[in-house]
């Protein structure tokens, strides 16, 4: 069924991502916001705009009945839910379905299973994806968590089921630790997420983020797009990906691409996923699904020349994959900084107004955001104003042309993270491609020490 006008139930750079996708596709918008966003460039730019509540998330773009009410009322066919907020909600999923809205996005079912870590663990093992050693499932009893972390060796690393973020995980290096920390992880777990359940795996002691971008049409035939290395993080938050890493081969990327492939066709997987695995030593660990877009999609577009929103569009009409498996050529290399309006030292967060605002620009360089000058960033929401995404033939020639960009882009009026951008280009360690998830917030520490 063609989409003719499809509601971006999201906000920032996605929610312009998406209506840049669906006006190229001849597509009409409709934008939903909040009344904080009621000046938002997606907003401006939508053929249709409805307000769906007040600055308060949880009252406005997590509201599931003003956004189906808006559907409605706007003729909508479509809801496209970007990443974040409702993206990975089943239910939601659902009731669109149920509406009669195409969901654009996997099937509410393969959201269901992924969200529940213990349950995506024992789907992917059932899959064929490596697994990281640990409990088949929740863990409850404390005798039983020992058992299986004397089998599997300390340090182990205790999960919250639900959620992410960081909260509800707490590392245990000995026997004496664990109740402890297991009540602890349960505790923060039914805090944020309203779900106690926790389970147990080996803790890798030094490795680095390694995802896999895969697209399935949902009748069997699924594709990978390459790797994407986001090791660089602080406190399980994501602060720059580059594609393709630096430390994977091509024998192993065609050999883990035809792996996760094989398992999305397997399952009937609808849509773009990514497949997230910790690497060390040569060695793949699964450690997540997300069933959805993810904020780092524009490294592989760069490298691949293929638009993942569009191909999700298309997907939800029913069409095929618009390309195969040996259609995929990997040119390249591309990175981007997640710049966002914090302090990029002390990462305090800094809303406010933006009275100057100049976009980065030459060859390859691409800039996803909403800004413009006299823009006032609300302090409601995530902090990330823009991502700056460069394409080089090579990892050192797209560094430089980085380096470039990042001297050029102007954000006056806030603190930014720019800043930190342009100090990690001058790092050898970087430089080199020399860096694993704890490396940033050691570098960190070094310089506060």
């Amino acid at each position: 069924m063609a989409i003719t006008r499809l509601l971006i139930a999201n906000r920032g750079e996605i929610a312009l991502r998406i209506h840049r996708a669906a006006h190229e596709m001849g597509i009409e918008t409709v934008a939903v916001h909040s009344t904080a966003d009621a000046d938002a460039m997606h907003v401006r730019l939508a053929d249709h705009a409805v307000c769906i509540g007040p600055p308060a998330a949880r009252d406005s773009y997590l509201n599931i009945a003003a956004i189906i009410s808006a559907a409605e009322v706007t003729h909508a066919d479509a809801i496209h839910p970007g990443y974040g907020f409702l993206s990975e909600n089943a239910q939601f999923a659902e009731i669109v379905e149920t509406h009669g809205i195409t969901w654009i996005g996997p099937k509410p079912e393969h959201i269901r299973t992924m969200g529940d870590k213990v349950e995506a663990k024992r789907t992917a093992g059932a899959l064929g994806l490596p697994l990281v050693p640990g409990s088949d499932g929740a863990v409850s009893d404390p005798a039983i968590a020992a058992r299986i972390a004397e089998e599997i060796g300390y340090p182990v690393i205790i999960k919250a089921a639900s959620g992410g973020g960081g909260r509800g995980m707490k590392v245990c290096n000995s026997p004496d630790q664990l109740e402890t920390l297991m009540q602890q992880a349960g505790s923060e777990a039914k805090a944020a997420f309203g779900d106690a359940t926790v389970y147990i795996e080996k803790y890798l002691g030094n490795p680095r983020h390694i995802e896999f971008q895969v697209f399935g049409d949902g009748e069997g035939n699924a594709i990978h797009l390459g790797e994407r290395d986001c090791s660089l993080q602080r406190r399980h938050q994501k602060v720059l990906e580059e594609a393709p890493s630096p430390v994977i081969s091509p024998e192993e990327r065609a050999r883990m691409g035809g792996i996760v492939a094989k398992a999305m066709a397997d399952m009937g997987y609808r849509g773009a996923g990514t497949i997230e695995f910790l690497w060390e030593n040569g060695e793949f660990y699964f450690i997540e699904m997300n069933t959805r877009l993810q904020v780092e999609h524009p490294v592989t577009e760069a490298i691949t020349g293929v638009d993942l929103v569009r191909e999700q569009i298309r997907i939800a009409e029913g069409k095929p994959l618009s390309v195969t498996q040996d259609d995929i050529e990997f040119s390249g290399h591309a990175i981007e900084c997640r710049i966002n309006a914090e302090d990029s030292w002390t990462f305090a967060p800094s809303p406010g107004l933006v009275e100057m605002y100049h976009a980065a620009g030459g060859m390859n360089v691409r800039v996803d955001s909403g800004l413009y000058t006299g823009y006032r960033i609300p302090p409601y929401y995530d902090s990330m104003i823009a991502k700056l995404i460069v394409k080089g033939r090579t990892r050192e020639g797209c560094i430089m042309r980085l380096k470039r960009a990042l001297e050029e882009m102007v954000v006056a009026g806030v603190k930014t993270s720019i800043p930190l951008h342009q100090a990690l280009m001058k790092e050898p360690d970087f430089i080199h491609g020399d860096y694993t998830i704890k490396w940033l917030e050691e570098w960190l520490a070094s310089r506060d020490g």
